[in-house]
C-alpha cells in the first residue's frame, strides 16, 4: 500500500489508518531536525537588532546553559522565539505549543507567557501596558517567567557575548523531541526546577 484508499476520512478502514499511523510515527522522528532548520530561518526574520533572531535564540540558550539550567530550560530558551517568522502576533504561544508535549509544564508556560512579561522593558515606549505580566500574578510560575526574561531573554542581544553555535545544541534538541509526548514523568504539572544555580 502506497496511499490510503479513501478520499474522505469517514470512509477510511482499519488498514488505511494503521498505514497512516505508521507513516506519522516515522515522520515525527524528524521533528527535531525540522525545528533546527526552522530555527536557522530566523536569520532571515526581523532585523534592526544588533544580533539576528537566530543569534538572540542561541545567546538565550547559551546563557541558560552557562547558568546551569537543565535540558528543558536550555531547549526552551533556544526555541522561545521560533514563532517570530510564522506567528509574529503570537510567537510565544506558537513556540509553547511546539514545546508543550515534550518539556516540563513550567517551561512551556514560561515560553507561552514571556511576551507578556517582556512588556516591562518596552511597553511604555510603544504605547502598550508595561505591567501586562500582572494578570499572571499568583501563578506558580510567575517568578520563573520574570527570571527567564531578565536573565536570558532581554539581555541576549549582545554581539560581543560568547554565544555557542547551533551545533552545540543539536543533541539537546534531539533528546527533547525524542521523548514520548505528554509523558507525565516529563510534564510534571506544578513542579518547579530552578532556572539557574544562584536563583
Amino acid at each position: 500500500m502506497e496511499q490510503v484508499k479513501f478520499t474522505q476520512m469517514k470512509d477510511g478502514d482499519k488498514e488505511d489508518y494503521e498505514f497512516l499511523a505508521h507513516h506519522e510515527i516515522e515522520f515525527t522522528k524528524g521533528t527535531a531536525d525540522r525545528l533546527l532548520k526552522a530555527l536557522v530561518e530566523l536569520d532571515k526574520g526581523l532585523s534592526g537588532y544588533k544580533v539576528t533572531r537566530l543569534g538572540h535564540s542561541l545567546q538565550s540558550a547559551t546563557r541558560a546553559w552557562h547558568d546551569g539550567a537543565d535540558t528543558d530550560w536550555v531547549v526552551s530558551a533556544l526555541l522561545h522565539d521560533i514563532g517570530d517568522i510564522y506567528a509574529p502576533y503570537n510567537h510565544d504561544e506558537y513556540a509553547a505549543s511546539i514545546l508543550r508535549p515534550f518539556v516540563r509544564e513550567q517551561c512551556s508556560w514560561v515560553v507561552e507567557k514571556h511576551g507578556d512579561f517582556q512588556m516591562i522593558y518596552y511597553g511604555t515606549h510603544v504605547g502598550a501596558d508595561p505591567h501586562k505580566r500582572n494578570k499572571h500574578n499568583g501563578n506558580v510560575y510567575f517568578q520563573d517567567c520574570s527570571d527567564f526574561c531578565e536573565y536570558w531573554d532581554q539581555r541576549s542581544f549582545d554581539p560581543k557575548y560568547d554565544t555557542k553555535p547551533i551545533e552545540f545544541f543539536i543533541p539537546k534538541v534531539r533528546e527533547v523531541f525524542a521523548r514520548t509526548p505528554y509523558d507525565p514523568k516529563i510534564i510534571r504539572p506544578n513542579v518547579r526546577e530552578p532556572l539557574v544555580n544562584n536563583i
